[in-house]
């Protein structure tokens, strides 16, 4: 199938049952480019979506079905919003009935198999197609985008942290011994749909902890993409929190800028570097950006601060977990792949209060 538009593209969800598969169906059954042909879940075959959404009501007929009885050789797209190690089990069979691909777990995140094993526990089962694979952070990827079969839909704190710092890598103009420290908080959405201690209201609620101190899966991901995006190797200190709220997240990012970045305006480095994206704010200088103010949009709000005009550089950056960090930029990169508008269902403004 060619990237020319279509006036429709018939979609598969495998993995409905979760957020970002139910945040999936809220884009996407107003997306005015989209039929949506099939939901799987074991679980729930043979119920209504519906019925376990209700927000779905009268926008979607569609009932859950098995990954053996659902269609998805027929769709021209299917994502897959699952736990880790389904879609590479599936992809071949789908790629080789021309249906592309677009994983929002990390199956194909990480280029390097031994480093994708020791963080998910388990061996790839198809690093051919792993070679091929792009990551999908939209708004540095774009070109490579529209041509893949197979988007790696990026993490949702990896999304802050790259295009907090994307501006600042494609201008070299950090300290080549800056350690870069992202200290990152999310809602409890971003820990799924699924029984935990730790996410229970009684638990969440009234409290604000770090988590994978000792390390995070997210780590090397965001590694691997800052080397890919500068050209060069830094040290990264990923620090993860939950905070008590169910969507949201904010990333407050620590740099150090090289002593030839003295006098250049970062502030309107930023302000270039994102003029014409559609979801790329740069708050005037001296902002703050809130998670409420993206609650429900694709849209990422940042904001850069220099304390004392000296090299240290302290950049904020705001989303939705559940939007732009997960199921709302996987549509912005259907869109491309169909040679679509970018933004073509995801213009909605956040809610507020």
């Amino acid at each position: 199938m060619s990237n020319t538009q279509k006036s429709l593209i018939n979609v598969g969800i495998v993995g409905g049952t979760g957020y970002t598969g139910v945040e999936l169906l809220r884009l996407l059954a107003l997306h005015p480019n989209v039929k949506l042909r099939s939901i799987t879940s074991r679980s729930e075959a043979g119920s209504k979506v519906a019925d376990m959404f209700p927000n779905l009501r009268g926008h979607t007929n569609l009932e859950f079905q098995t990954p053996d009885e659902a269609p998805l050789e027929e769709c021209d797209v299917v994502f897959f919003a699952t736990p880790h190690g389904v879609a590479m089990n599936e992809a071949s069979h789908l790629l080789e009935n021309n249906v592309r691909i677009i994983d929002l777990a990390a199956d194909f995140r990480l280029q390097n198999t031994q480093t994708f094993s020791q963080w998910y526990g388990i061996e790839h089962s198809c690093p051919n197609i792993l070679s091929e694979a792009v990551y999908g952070l939209t708004e540095i990827n774009r070109e490579s985008i529209k041509r893949a079969r197979v988007i790696a839909n990026p993490g949702c704190y990896p999304t802050t942290v790259l295009l907090g710092l994307a501006p600042l890598l494609k201008s070299s103009l950090l300290c080549k011994n800056t350690q870069i420290i992202a200290d990152c908080k999310s809602g409890v959405s971003g820990a799924g749909r699924k029984a935990s201690v730790g996410t229970l209201f009684g638990e969440a609620s009234d409290n604000f902890k770090a988590y994978g101190v000792t390390g995070h899966r997210h780590n090397p991901e965001i590694s691997e993409q800052i080397s890919k995006i500068s050209g060069q190797e830094y040290d990264v200190l990923f620090m993860p929190h939950l905070v008590p709220m169910i969507r949201g997240m904010l990333s407050t990012i620590y740099v150090d800028l090289s002593k030839d970045a003295l006098d250049t305006n970062v502030q309107d480095l930023f302000e270039r570097f994102y003029a014409n994206e559609a979801f790329i704010d740069v708050m005037p200088q001296g902002s703050s950006p809130e998670t409420r103010s993206v609650r429900g949009s694709n849209a990422l709000r940042i904001a850069v601060h220099r304390p004392g005009n000296n090299t240290r550089l302290v950049i904020l950056v705001a989303q939705d977990n559940l939007v732009k960090g997960a199921s709302g930029q996987a549509v912005q990169n259907m869109n491309l792949m169909f040679g679509l508008p970018e933004t073509a269902g995801l213009q909605s403004i956040a809610l507020l209060p």
